[in-house]
């Protein structure tokens, strides 16, 4: 488990409280880096057991997401939680980038296969010296020094390049074998499909909670470009809902907001531990979300 010092955040969302998390990706500029900060201290008054950190294909944001990660730890009251990937490291770079989270106060990490750089679907090579299977980089970082680490779950028919559904839910069961302690989803658009992954993989023998991830559709083409890029299709019923305002962009984004702020009540209804927003390193439209859900500072 993570230093004492360092929150675990596996025991954070255990702990019966409703979890709140959000994801930020690493900034590509000083204006980009000015409004990621604005976005971090809206959204830090309102007590999130997490924040999480992305980690660019490749590796190409990996001194980025390890100073903004450590960053958060020293200047904030928020616990920070790097990604980490196989792609393009060898085990040994993997040893070093966990030192440099270590060394940066941060204890939580996200362990990820990552995508082959021509998408989801595409054929996967391994590194040379590096890792096939997420499994294989949880097991590192599970035994590599103080840290509490989390995996990628996949609702709505599971990861694209999985030979099967049940194959999928193998996956994530050798994950928590490996050393994972709760898992977050990629973007969730019906609540059915979180509750299917969730019946499919409990049924399995996965027990760490699971966090439905959360992306209001603000412009139906960015999600749906991100959804193709984890090769998924936004479902019919959602792109019906948002379509009707094509030509209103501000209608649009109402009812992006109204249909995100359903979703979460549903997720929560239902038996979810939390809520994961992927913010895109902006706060107003999960904040407009939590008004709707009447969550309060």
């Amino acid at each position: 488990m993570p230093d004492d010092r360092v929150p675990s955040i596996a025991d954070l969302i255990r702990d019966g409280r409703r979890s709140l998390s959000f994801e930020f990706m690493p900034p590509r500029d000083d204006a980009a880096a000015e409004q990621l900060w604005t976005a971090i201290r809206e959204l830090e008054p309102y007590a999130p057991t997490f924040v999480s950190v992305t980690y660019g294909a490749g590796g190409t944001t990996r001194d980025t997401t390890v100073h903004l990660t450590g960053r958060i730890a020293r200047e904030t009251s928020l616990v920070p939680m790097g990604h980490l990937t196989c792609v393009g490291h060898t085990r040994a770079e993997l040893e070093r980038i966990l030192d440099d989270y270590a060394a940066a106060g941060v204890y939580n990490v996200l362990a990820l296969r990552g995508d082959p750089k021509d998408g989801p679907r595409a054929e996967w090579t391994p590194t040379e010296g590096g890792f096939t299977h997420a499994c294989e980089l949880v097991s590192l970082a599970s035994g590599h020094g103080s840290f509490a680490v989390g995996v990628a779950a996949f609702p709505g028919g599971g990861h694209p390049g999985a030979d099967s559904i049940e194959r999928d839910t193998e996956v994530l069961l050798e994950k928590q074998r490996s050393g994972a302690e709760f898992a977050i989803t990629d973007m969730v658009f019906r609540a059915a499909d979180y509750a299917e992954l969730v019946e499919r993989s409990s049924t399995a023998g996965v027990d760490i909670p699971i966090l439905p991830g959360i992306m209001p559709i603000l412009n139906l083409g960015q999600v749906a470009r991100m959804a193709e890029l984890s090769g998924r299709e936004i479902p019919a019923e959602v792109r019906a809902r948002v379509e009707r305002y094509a030509d209103d962009p501000a209608a649009l984004r109402a009812e992006g907001i109204a249909m995100a702020a359903e979703l979460c009540d549903e997720l929560l209804a239902g038996g979810a531990p939390g809520l994961h927003f992927y913010t895109l390193n902006r706060s107003k439209a999960t904040l407009q979300i939590f008004e709707a859900l009447r969550i309060t500072v």
